[in-house]
């Protein structure tokens, strides 16, 4: 049977093939093209302008469940949480591009599939991407501390859809993104034209010291959210094989405003995070309800490293080891999280939870 690329991905696969083709003349002059590793392979003409890198990530989880009896029983299991490659790049300096896919789920289910012009400050970008709210989802799973991500991330935050967006950075101290999504499944198609969102956010550091190694970061992100009759939300309890304990199943409404709030601090070994976030549905057959949920987090370096911040997206980064494991220590910390979550109001009973992790 015959399938054809869905219109993201052969936008995608376009510019790669743009990039590609574009860069072949030049190959010839081998002096012009570096070809490095930076956190996955890199090849570079500066020169004309050219940055092309391949990549992936591999991550498995193992689990081992121990459940009260009014939960029901719950199965030890494992699994490939994530199988990712990518490839991305830059264009005369002027084009981005990103096409990245996961296998883990035994489909190639699209992940960043997004092109974009690079102007200054801003960077203009079409495509299959997440969606401009908060910290922690913004945050790459290559750097979130923990397995998963916050009972109200994974409640309240739209993630990857698909759509346009705007988004820029002014220094360390200020970034800012706002964009329109369709709510798109995970091969970035929407089916539905009476379900989209309006997301944005802005973040703002009053400190930022030592490239980062001291900094204070406060932020605020809201997404208007119309839906074409039906809503949902819910979560697992931070651990991926666990089932869905707080659900309110779907239920009649026309949308829904999700407000989030920030706060993050880095000083020296020691960090800290939290997020606050509320949704008021406009469902007034049940009543309106406001659901709403919070996590605190909080780390310790115990080899001394600093989290890294990545000013321009306003979100944490990829921390180096001050000694590789092997020939020294490598990097060791501890870390805690506390996070609730509250799907019950009006009516609507979804349930209320609280998670602890260490």
């Amino acid at each position: 049977m015959r399938r054809s690329l869905r219109p993201s991905t052969r936008l995608a696969l376009a510019v790669a093939a743009v990039a590609v083709t574009a860069a072949t003349p030049a190959a010839q002059a081998q002096d012009d093209w570096d070809v490095t590793w930076s956190n996955g392979f890199k090849v570079e003409n500066k020169e004309k302008g050219f940055a092309l890198k391949f990549g992936g990530r591999l991550m498995a989880d193992y689990t081992f469940a121990d459940a009260d009896e009014t939960l029901g029983a719950l199965e030890d299991g494992f699994e490939l949480r994530r199988a990712r490659l990518f490839f991305s790049g830059t264009v005369y300096e002027r084009i981005e591009f990103k096409a990245q896919y996961d296998f883990a789920g035994g489909a190639a289910a699209a992940k960043d599939l997004y092109v974009g012009l690079l102007f200054d400050p801003a960077t203009l970008r079409f495509g299959h991407y997440k969606e401009y709210f908060s910290l922690e989802e913004l945050t790459s799973s290559k750097y979130i501390t923990f397995l998963e991500r916050s009972l109200p991330v994974e409640a309240f935050a739209p993630s990857r859809n698909s759509g346009v967006g705007v988004h820029g950075a002014t220094g360390e101290t200020l970034n800012w993104g706002v964009g329109a999504f369709y709510d798109a499944d995970d091969f970035g198609e929407s089916v539905s034209e009476d379900d989209y969102n309006v997301t944005g956010r802005i973040g703002w550091r009053p400190i930022y010291q030592d490239d980062g190694d001291t900094l204070l970061h406060l932020g605020f992100g809201a997404s208007l959210r119309e839906r074409g009759g039906s809503m949902r939300f819910r979560a697992r309890p931070e651990a991926h094989l666990a089932p869905r304990f707080v659900d309110t199943g779907n239920f009649a409404g026309d949308g829904a405003t999700v407000l989030g709030g920030e706060v993050a601090g880095v000083f020296g070994p020691f960090w800290f995070a939290s997020e606050y976030m509320q949704a008021a549905t406009d469902a007034p057959t049940v009543g309106d309800p406001t659901f709403g949920g919070y996590y605190v987090q909080a780390g310790w370096f115990l080899t001394g490293e600093s989290r890294a911040f990545d000013a321009a997206e306003g979100a944490f980064a990829r921390n180096k080891p001050a000694a590789n494991f092997g020939k020294g220590g490598g990097a060791w910390e501890i870390a805690l999280r506390y996070s609730h979550l509250d799907l019950t109001d009006a009516g609507v009973r979804g349930g209320e939870q609280d998670d602890f992790t260490v």
